[in-house]
C-alpha cells in the first residue's frame, strides 16, 4: 500500500451530537479512551498506509494538537482547513492538490468499520475502476440509501431511502479513487458525492465497482450510536489498534476509583480521574475524564461529560450530560434527554416516573 494515501473527511459540526460537540469536533470525541480518529487512523496505519491528509473545517486546530505530524502513529499526517463548507465531494476536491499516489482511499471521518481496507483497494485495481464503493449489508437497509451492483460487482444506480429496497447493500463511507477521477471533481463549490459525483460517473460510462461485505460498521451521528460504537470497541466487537487498554466488560483509564460494590460492564469506559460510589451501576456507557457517579446512581447508555456529576441515587438512561453539568440526586433522566454544559439540575428536579 505504499502506493495508496488516505484521505479522512473530518470537517462536521457533529450538530446532532450536541452539547458534546460544542467543545471539540465529533472524530475527536474520547470513544473508548482516546480520539473516535485515532480508531481509524490506526487501521489505514495497520493496512500499509503512511500518508493521510485531513481535510478538517470546525475546531480545525484541534486535530492537529492532538495527532501533530502523526510519527507517533508511523503516518505522515497533512492538514488541509476547508473555510466554507463544501460537502463530501467539494472536501474530497478541496485536498486534491495535496495528493501524489495513484490510487487514494478515502474515508468518512464519523464511520466506525471493521472492512478488509486491503481487499477494498485489491478490488479496485482488480476491477481497474476508476472509483470503488465500500458497501456494507445490513439486515434493514430501510434507512439508508441503496447501492445495487450487478453479477461482475459493478454499481448500477444510487437509490434514495425506500420502504421496499431492491438490495441490502448500502454506502459505508470509505472509496477508493483515482487521483484523476478526485480531480474532475468540481472545485470550488459545494459537491455530494452520492447525488453528484456517483450518479455522474455512471453517466459517463466510468467504471464504479462496489465491494460487498458484512464487516462491522456503524455511523457515529447520534449519541446512542457513538455510546453503542465506544462499547463495542471496548468489548472488542470493533477492532481498534488504539485502544488503551485489554478488552473486555469495562475499560478503566488512569487514577479511575471504582467502589467494590459498583457494578460497571456492557463495554463502559471510565475516562481519568473518573470516580464511581458504592452500589453504583453503569452499563454500557461513556464516562468522560473527571465525572463523578455517586452512590447508588445509574447510568445506562449514556454519556456523562468531563468533569460533570451523577448525584446519589440518580437514574440516566439514554441520555447526554454536558461537561460540568450535575443531575441532582434522585432524577430520572430517559429517552435521549439531553443536558447542556454546567446546567445544574436540583435534587429530584426532574422525573418522568411517580416515585421518588
Amino acid at each position: 500500500m505504499d502506493d495508496v494515501e488516505a484521505v479522512v473527511l473530518v470537517g462536521g459540526k457533529g450538530t446532532r451530537l450536541r452539547p458534546l460537540t460544542l467543545s471539540a469536533p465529533k472524530p475527536m470525541l474520547p470513544t473508548a479512551g482516546v480520539p473516535f480518529l485515532a480508531h481509524l487512523l490506526s487501521r489505514i496505519q495497520a493496512a500499509g498506509v503512511r500518508r493521510v491528509v485531513l481535510g478538517t473545517s470546525y475546531l480545525a486546530e484541534t486535530f492537529s494538537e492532538f495527532f501533530g505530524d502523526g510519527a507517533a502513529m508511523g503516518l505522515e499526517i497533512e492538514y488541509v482547513v476547508e473555510t466554507e463548507p463544501l460537502g463530501t465531494g467539494g472536501g474530497i476536491r478541496n485536498v486534491s492538490k495535496y495528493l501524489t499516489a495513484p490510487d487514494v482511499l478515502v474515508f468518512n471521518g464519523d464511520v466506525l468499520c471493521g472492512t478488509d481496507l486491503n481487499a477494498v483497494v485489491e478490488t479496485h485495481r482488480r476491477t481497474k475502476a476508476d472509483a470503488t464503493l465500500h458497501l456494507v449489508r445490513v439486515q434493514d437497509p430501510r434507512a439508508f440509501g441503496c447501492v445495487p451492483t450487478d453479477e461482475d460487482g459493478r454499481v448500477t444506480a444510487f437509490l434514495e431511502k425506500t420502504e421496499d429496497p431492491p438490495t441490502d447493500q448500502i454506502n459505508a463511507g470509505c472509496y477508493v479513487f483515482r487521483r484523476e477521477v478526485i480531480e474532475q471533481i468540481p472545485e470550488g463549490r459545494p459537491v455530494s458525492v452520492e447525488r453528484e459525483t456517483f450518479p455522474g460517473l455512471l453517466e459517463s460510462g466510468a467504471r464504479v465497482s462496489g465491494h460487498v461485505d458484512a464487516a462491522y460498521w456503524r455511523d457515529l451521528g447520534t449519541p446512542l450510536d457513538l455510546v453503542k460504537g465506544s462499547a463495542d470497541l471496548v468489548r472488542g466487537v470493533a477492532p481498534s489498534a488504539a485502544l488503551p487498554g485489554p478488552t473486555g466488560e469495562s475499560l478503566l483509564l488512569d487514577g479511575a476509583q471504582v467502589d467494590d460494590t459498583a457494578r460497571v460492564f456492557g463495554g463502559t469506559i471510565v475516562g481519568r480521574d473518573v470516580r464511581i460510589g458504592r452500589g453504583a451501576r453503569v452499563d454500557g456507557s461513556m464516562l468522560f475524564d473527571g465525572a463523578v457517579v455517586e452512590d447508588n446512581a445509574r447510568v445506562v447508555n449514556s454519556v456523562v461529560g468531563t468533569g460533570a456529576r451523577v448525584e446519589e441515587s440518580a437514574a440516566v438512561y439514554d441520555a447526554v450530560i454536558g461537561d460540568r453539568a450535575t443531575v441532582g440526586a434522585h432524577c430520572e433522566l430517559r429517552h435521549g434527554m439531553r443536558v447542556w454544559p454546567d446546567v445544574t439540575l436540583p435534587p429530584h428536579g426532574l422525573r418522568f416516573s411517580p416515585d421518588v
